[in-house]
């Protein structure tokens, strides 16, 4: 009974590969959890009394990095799972139910996750990383996948306990245990969780709902588009509303357009299509998960810079600005390169170029206002995107060709 148990937690052959009402409702939660992020970011680089300058800067949106790391490691498990496994099953279920409310706890832990919250933040973190797998070795019963999950729950019961132990020190220990911990689990991800007398698995060879893991993919870069929406609205309406906030609302709102045109033209529509192609759909799934995360940071990043350029339209910008305005764009731009990659095996020689037109603009743009770096972030983002459609006009859609 327990072999079949496992066997009915597998999705069956044919079976749609939309995501489930119980899935977006997850997702709901990473809209709440993206804001804080980029709030917790915008305190790190503003000009407000207290805020940090320099060095702080740095490592403030480093430590913010890690909190965004964290995240997108318990999203990403949980959409994984439910791309291996029947998302409508009850033990299913329980694990997104799990996720949900422990990314919730993490999302509101997030402002003083270094101070007063980090205990919040680690237990909930490790609650949801640990809860996953245990789940499914009762779940899969004796199916030959249930030695996969004992690895990763070992993995992640050992480095819990340094999100734990990290979250009851300073906050230079706490930081560096937490990235530690991190560093481990991502590694052991790519290396098909190894763990000494139990082996370790090919990556290659899992089974994956390849048109239900893309899909999810696009449904969390919205996600993190939205965000931007968000963060330039709550920036601009408590006003004033005079001429150049309006104007770099206006830039704002234009840019995130651009950003979804590039995204969906052609390779955002056909993701699904590609991993079913692929030789290897969990490889393509694996490498299209690392696309994402870079574009998602560089989406979380153009959202802190709309909201440094809506509240100082007119200063000079310092450099850690003008890596929220300018290297947000670069790192989407970088990302949507290797997901053109996925799914076409080539890449469109405007995104690098417009990436590198971008960086070697920084010094020139050191000494202008932050709005006019803003507005040539936006007309270099539109050149891509009329690049694409030019490319796409007159002819058939291009189908999907992965490399992998």
């Amino acid at each position: 009974m327990a072999a079949q148990g496992g066997g009915r937690l597998l999705p069956s052959p044919g079976a749609a590969g939309r995501a489930t009402f119980l899935e977006l409702f997850f997702d709901l939660v990473y809209v709440f959890a993206l804001t804080r992020i980029s709030a917790r970011a915008f305190e790190d680089l503003a000009l407000e009394p207290g805020g940090a300058q320099g060095w702080d800067a740095v490592t403030g949106g480093a430590k913010t990095l890690l909190l965004l790391l964290a995240l997108w490691w318990v999203w990403q498990g949980t959409a994984w799972t439910t791309s291996r496994y029947d998302p409508h099953h009850f033990w299913l279920q329980c694990i997104v139910i799990t996720a949900l409310v422990a990314s919730m706890v993490m999302g509101v832990a997030i402002p003083r996750a270094f101070s007063d919250t980090a205990l919040m933040f680690a237990v909930a973190y490790v609650v949801a990383q640990v809860s996953r797998p245990l789940i499914l070795v009762l779940a899969l019963g004796r199916h030959p996948y249930r030695r996969l999950k004992v690895r990763m729950a070992v993995v992640f019961a050992a480095t819990g306990t340094l999100w734990i132990v990290g979250a009851l020190l300073p906050t230079n220990p706490q930081a560096l245990l937490w990235t530690t911990a991190l560093a481990v689990e991502y590694l052991a991800g790519r290396f098909g969780w190894p763990v000494p007398g139990l082996g370790r698995s090919t990556v290659s060879k899992w089974d994956i709902g390849g048109e239900h893991l893309a899909e999810r993919y696009q449904q969390f870069f919205l996600i993190a588009l939205g965000e931007t929406i968000l963060v330039a609205g709550f920036a601009y309406s408590p006003g004033p509303y005079y001429g150049t906030r309006m104007v770099a609302f206006g830039v704002a709102l234009a840019t995130s357009i651009v950003l979804w045109r590039i995204y969906v033209q052609r390779a955002g529509q056909i993701l699904g299509h590609a991993v079913a192609q692929a030789r290897q759909p969990a490889a393509i799934g694996r490498s299209a998960a690392d696309t994402h995360l870079v574009m998602v940071i560089g989406l979380t990043a153009t959202a802190i810079g709309y909201e440094l350029v809506i509240e100082h339209p007119l200063d000079r910008p310092e450099v850690a600005w003008l890596a929220m305005v300018l290297g947000g764009p670069v790192l989407f731009l970088a990302g949507r390169a290797r997901f053109e990659y996925e799914v076409f095996g080539r890449v469109s020689p405007s995104r690098w170029v417009v990436a590198l037109v971008l960086l070697g603009s920084i010094p020139v743009l050191l000494h202008a206002a932050s709005l006019v770096a803003s507005g040539v972030a936006a007309v270099l983002l539109a050149t891509v995107a009329v690049a694409d459609a030019r490319r796409a006009r007159g002819g058939p859609p291009e189908a999907a060709a992965p490399p992998f």
